[in-house]
């Protein structure tokens, strides 16, 4: 049989079935291997480590320092009024100046109250007078008792004599101090040294005596200088806490301004005895030197109130903190440098670092940079830096 007669005889739709069965499966095979290839390569791959600078957390002993909002007061303040009445005859300072206790400031017209110390004297040498005739009779009466040459009642009489004329005398001299005091009054002189301010009263005016006269000037005293804050209860319970029964010298302060010089010492001087009920603060005061005088009551000012001792604590930079509504948290480099969220209770500052009063230990790694860009879990390459230089490198207020 020739192959021509062999392929007639073979059936042609059992054939043609195979012909496309074979096809259809070389295709499933091909739709199966490009199918798995795109699986193996839509497979997500592990993010990379986030760069980030991390410092290691570090304990110091060292005293915590607390900021607070406070106003200049001056030690002394003095509303200069005459003790007087009169005119006003001369002015002697200058607004604004610096004057010594003692200085002249106003005189008030002495002449009427000359007088009344000429007057004063002259009944002074008036009662003297007086009583050196008393003192004449007394003697006399003496002698002529002891002879029994004059009666017993009129010897006493004449002692009683002298001891008024010695009272008219005593009298006659207060008289005269207090007319002396008066013309001393006229001239109005600084009770204490410090800035005086603007005249109040001009030349030629006339100004009454006492509490209710015209105001010529203020004087208020420079140094030392209060500066008064209001602080929590907190702060304060700790600080009486440190000073156990000891003196208030024993706190250190710091008073800083907005000028870029260094913040100027000095002590705590007063907390109050009582807290004020609706803010739950309490007010405080500490005292400064201010010898220049640039420092001005009324100013606003920063102050920092440190602690009496030196204890241990743990400090990181402000720059590792973020903030979560109102909780305050760090980054945490723990195992495989995976970061964990930690909440971190802070305290006072010092020297540009934050107090961790709760929530971290020493050596443990925070996250110094790109705080925003992490989440709990996250991987990063931690680049270790130092603290200090961290710091040092953070933008200075007013700077």
């Amino acid at each position: 049989m020739t192959p021509s007669e062999l392929y007639k005889k073979v059936p042609r739709k059992p054939l043609l079935a195979a012909v496309a069965a074979a096809a259809l499966g070389i295709g499933g095979l091909s739709i199966a291997a490009v199918t798995s290839n795109a699986s193996e390569q839509a497979a997500p791959a592990a993010p990379p480590a986030i760069p980030v600078k991390v410092a290691v957390v570090e304990e110091q002993t060292t005293s915590s320092w607390e900021s607070f909002s406070g106003r200049l007061e001056a030690v002394e303040r003095v509303e200069i009024r005459s003790r007087v009445s009169g005119a006003v005859k001369s002015i002697h300072f200058r607004e604004g100046a610096f004057v010594r206790q003692g200085d002249l400031l106003v005189t008030i017209d002495p002449a009427p109250y000359a007088a009344e110390v000429a007057r004063a004297k002259a009944q002074v040498q008036a009662a003297e007078a007086r009583l050196t005739l008393a003192r004449s009779d007394n003697d006399r009466a003496e002698r002529l008792l002891a002879e029994h040459a004059i009666s017993q009642a009129e010897a006493e009489s004449r002692t009683n004599g002298l001891r008024g004329a010695e009272a008219d005398v005593a009298a006659a001299r207060a008289v005269l101090q207090s007319a002396n005091l008066n013309l001393s009054y006229t001239q109005v002189r600084a009770p204490v040294s410090g800035r005086v301010g603007r005249v109040e009263i001009t030349q030629g005016n006339l100004v009454a005596s006492g509490a209710g006269s015209p105001l010529l000037t203020t004087l208020v005293s420079v140094s030392p200088i209060y500066a008064s804050f209001d602080a929590n209860e907190e702060v304060i319970n700790r600080t009486l806490k440190d000073l156990n029964g000891t003196a208030f010298e024993r706190i250190p302060v710091k008073l800083e301004l907005d000028d870029g010089n260094a913040p100027l010492d000095g002590h705590l001087q007063l907390i109050d005895n009582q807290f004020d009920a609706q803010s739950g603060t309490v007010r405080a005061r500490a005292v400064f030197s201010n010898a220049d005088g640039r420092l001005i009551p009324g100013q606003f000012v920063r102050v920092k109130l440190g602690e009496a001792t030196a204890k241990p604590l743990i400090l990181i930079s402000e720059l590792a903190v973020g903030t979560d509504q109102s909780k305050r948290f760090v980054y945490v480099v723990g195992k495989g440098n995976a970061v964990e969220y930690r909440e971190v209770h802070l305290g006072g500052t010092v020297e540009g670092q934050k107090v961790v009063i709760d929530g971290l230990k020493p050596g443990e790694r925070v996250v110094m940079s790109g705080l925003q860009a992490l989440r709990p879990g996250a991987v990063v390459a931690p680049q270790i830096v130092a603290l200090k230089p961290v710091i040092d490198a953070t933008p200075k207020p007013n700077a």
